[in-house]
C-alpha cells in the first residue's frame, strides 16, 4: 500500500507552507505530494492568505524536490483550455525530471467560478471528455506529426502537439462515484482510478464497475491503479487525536467513521479494509498543514505496518 500526501491549499496556505509540507513528504519517505485545484475556500469567510494556482505551485515544487511524484486531485477542466493544460503539464513534467501526474475532473464548485469570473457551463461532463481526448491526443502525437481534433466544444487544427512530456506517458487519474459515464471514461483514458472519501464497501463496488468497463473496452482490469483519498487524523493517544480533529473543525467520532482517524494501530486496521477492497494507494488528506509532526507520526508508526 502506497501512502501519498494530499493537501487542500484553498483552505488557507501559501507557497512556503506547501513547500515545507512537500519537503517533509520527501524526507519522510512518502511516495508523492498532491494538491487540490481550487480557488475558493470551502467553509469560512476569509481563506487567508488566498488561493495558490495548482500548476504554478507544482512548477515551483518540481524544482525544490528530487524524488517524490507531484500532481493534482483534481485539476478542473473548467479552469484551462485543454491545449494550454497539455503544454503546462508537459513543461512541469520536464521541470521535475518526469515526476508529474495529472488528475483531471469536470469541475464542480460553482462559487469559485463566480468569484473569479471563470465560466461555469452547464454541460461540463462532455467538455471534460473532450479535454481528456485533446490532452492525451496531443501528448501521444509522434514528434514531427500534427494533431487535429473536431469536437463540439474544442477544435484544434494541425497542432504541432508540442512540447512533449519527459515521461513516455504522464499518468492520468480520473475519479468519482458515477456509475456509468465515469467508469467508461476511466476505461478509455485513465492510468489510475480514485474514489474520494467513500467507505471501503462503496469503493470496492466502484472499482468493480471500472474493471468491467476496462474489460469491455479491451483492457485488463489490472491495467489501472485503484486508489482512495481519505482525511487523516492520527494521534498517539485520545488527547492528541482530539486536538488534531479540533484543529480541522471536525469531530472524532465522525472522522473515525468516515476517514483514517484514531491511533496508528486503528488506522492500519482501517487501511487494511481498503486494501481488501482493491485499493493499492491512499491519498492522505492533510488539512492542518503546519502540523508536520502528524506526517512524521504516520510515516514512523503507520506506514511500517502496511503490506
Amino acid at each position: 500500500m502506497e501512502l501519498r500526501i494530499f493537501t487542500e491549499p484553498q483552505q488557507g496556505a501559501d507557497y512556503d507552507t506547501l513547500l515545507a509540507v512537500a519537503r517533509a513528504t520527501e524526507e519522510l519517505g512518502y511516495d508523492a505530494f498532491f494538491r487540490s485545484d481550487h480557488y475558493l475556500r470551502m467553509g469560512g469567510v476569509d481563506g487567508l492568505p488566498g488561493p495558490t494556482d495548482a500548476w504554478i505551485t507544482l512548477a515551483g515544487l518540481a524544482r525544490e524536490t528530487s524524488r517524490i511524484r507531484l500532481g493534482t486531485l483534481m485539476t478542473a477542466a473548467t479552469f484551462r483550455l485543454p491545449g494550454v493544460l497539455a503544454i503546462q503539464v508537459a513543461q512541469v513534467d520536464a521541470m521535475s525530471g518526469g515526476r508529474i501526474e495529472l488528475g483531471l475532473g469536470a469541475g464542480w464548485f460553482a462559487a469559485e467560478h463566480t468569484a473569479y469570473g471563470i465560466p461555469f457551463p452547464a454541460a461540463r461532463f462532455p467538455r471534460f471528455e473532450e479535454q481528456l481526448a485533446v490532452v492525451t491526443g496531443l501528448w501521444e502525437t509522434p514528434p514531427g506529426e500534427t494533431f487535429t481534433f473536431e469536437g463540439t466544444y474544442y477544435r484544434l487544427t494541425d497542432s504541432p502537439a508540442l512540447p512533449k512530456p519527459v515521461q513516455r506517458r504522464v499518468p492520468v487519474i480520473i475519479g468519482g462515484t458515477g456509475k456509468e459515464r465515469t467508469p467508461r471514461l476511466a476505461a478509455r483514458y485513465a492510468d489510475e482510478f480514485n474514489v474520494p472519501f467513500a467507505s471501503a464497501e462503496d469503493s470496492a463496488a466502484q472499482f468493480a464497475r471500472v474493471r468491467r468497463a476496462a474489460e469491455e473496452a479491451g483492457r485488463k482490469g489490472d491495467d489501472l491503479v485503484y486508489s482512495n483519498a481519505l482525511v487523516a487524523c492520527v494521534g498517539r493517544d485520545e488527547a492528541e487525536i482530539a486536538r488534531r480533529a479540533a484543529a480541522i473543525g471536525r469531530e472524532v467520532p465522525e472522522l473515525r467513521r468516515n476517514g483514517l482517524a484514531g491511533s496508528p494501530d486503528e488506522v492500519v486496521d482501517r487501511i487494511g479494509r481498503y486494501l481488501e477492497a482493491g485499493s493499492s494507494r491512499i491519498y492522505l488528506q492533510i488539512l492542518d498543514l503546519p502540523d508536520l509532526d502528524h506526517l512524521e507520526l504516520i510515516a514512523n508508526q503507520v506506514r511500517p505496518q502496511l503490506p
